[in-house]
């Protein structure tokens, strides 16, 4: 199955992914376009240490795919979109242990409008 990768855009035409790549280093940069290639290649096959579900029932489909280099680890959240599509919602840099409760908040807020603009799944 081939796997395309889409990213979200909102209403007022940002796009939070690009945005937040747009404030890496090159280097970290260069490591997650080549790690959302991974993603696009491998698909739903991809697993940790590339990408982790979110747990907890109001996180339902939502993924993060896994960036480190070096010191500094990058989140990017995603979902499933009809099955062979997977759609970027946003980023971070990841600087504790745990994800900021404001993070998943985002990340579902974002899911959200696009499966109400696009359609559910």
């Amino acid at each position: 199955m081939e796997w395309q990768v889409e990213y979200y855009q909102k209403e007022n035409g940002k796009i939070p992914v690009l945005e937040y790549l747009l404030t890496l280093q090159p280097k970290l940069r260069a490591k997650v376009f080549s790690e959302i290639e991974l993603l696009e290649k491998h698909g739903a096959k991809l697993r940790e240490p590339y990408t982790k579900a979110i747990k907890g029932d109001a996180y339902k489909g939502l993924f993060e795919l896994q960036v480190k280099l070096s010191s500094d680890i990058s989140r990017i959240f995603y979902f499933t979109y009809r099955n062979n599509t997977f759609v970027l919602l946003h980023g971070f840099t990841k600087k504790t242990e745990k994800t900021p409760q404001a993070e998943l908040d985002r990340a579902v807020r974002y899911k959200e409008d696009y499966e109400r603009r696009c359609g559910n799944a």
